[in-house]
């Protein structure tokens, strides 16, 4: 499947968002083209930020593990739902306090945003993705959240891929907590286009002249389109092009995979 054509085609781009796992990496292997695609932005300086849903890891983290498959992005291109989370909670409630439910990405972001971890009447319960989920951990937060804790999960991914099959991840643990305690969690991660505005933010970028490239159009691509980004769906990842019919919105462009895109960024730049 050739890459389509878009409408805007003459429209100017000077900013590049692009999802990781299923464009950039598919279980830690990178995809034919992604270190390319990289490259070439740094080479051309277009400003650019890889995104990811995942909480689990740190900026640092996920460089060395882009860079063990060949993908050298730099720590501050990177930005995750655990960092989106954290800048989001410093805007409402300075200073405050959370009980987390996550690993190192999540808790670090908060820390360094100014946040204090409390488990007796925090601010928030902020629910994140972790490898290993604690029933003691999550009956805690029911309790917080009864008494009057705020309600935050980083995504809304109900679950994650793993070598053996499917984990459940924090959409699925954020539904435990709703069904017991009567309440929906605000998330942060996409597809809320506030993941898509705060990285925009963080570059200086302009959403009229900014591209989102995602693998999935039920959080990549309605995401990008509600920010009011042009969006390129690949097929590498979650979403086939049979499925993309179902869908009552389109993204505007359809590639085989980020390989495609390369061209599409040097056709931009010359």
């Amino acid at each position: 499947m050739a890459i389509s054509p878009a409408p805007d085609s003459a429209a100017h781009v000077d900013a590049w968002l692009t999802d990781m796992d299923g464009v950039l990496v598919h279980e830690e292997h990178a995809i034919p083209g992604a270190a390319e695609f990289i490259e070439t932005l740094q080479h051309n300086n277009l400003r650019f930020q890889v995104l990811t849903n995942n909480s689990i890891f740190t900026p640092r983290d996920l460089r060395a593990r882009l860079l063990g498959s060949g993908i050298d992005v730099p720590e501050e291109c990177i930005w995750t739902s655990a960092l989106a989370t954290a800048s989001f909670l410093r805007e409402q409630r300075p200073g405050g306090t959370a009980y987390v439910i996550g690993e190192a990405g999540l808790t670090t972001a908060l820390y360094e945003a100014g946040y204090t971890m409390a488990s007796r009447d925090p601010d928030y319960v902020v629910l994140g993705e972790t490898r290993t989920y604690s029933f003691e951990a999550i009956t805690r937060a029911i309790r917080l959240i009864e008494s009057g804790a705020r309600f935050i999960a980083t995504n809304p991914d109900v679950s994650g891929p793993s070598a053996e099959g499917k984990l459940p991840a924090t959409g699925s643990v954020a539904a435990l907590i709703t069904a017991a305690t009567g309440r929906d969690p605000y998330y942060v991660g996409k597809p809320n286009p506030l993941m898509m505005r705060t990285a925009l933010n963080r570059i200086d970028a302009h959403s009229e002249h900014t591209v989102m490239i995602g693998d999935r159009m039920d959080t990549d691509i309605v995401s990008g389109l509600e920010a009011g980004l042009r969006t390129i769906l690949v097929l590498t990842g979650s979403t086939s092009a049979a499925d993309i019919e179902r869908f009552p919105f389109r993204a505007t462009r359809v590639a085989d995979s980020i390989a495609d895109v390369v061209e599409v960024v040097r056709q931009r730049v010359r």
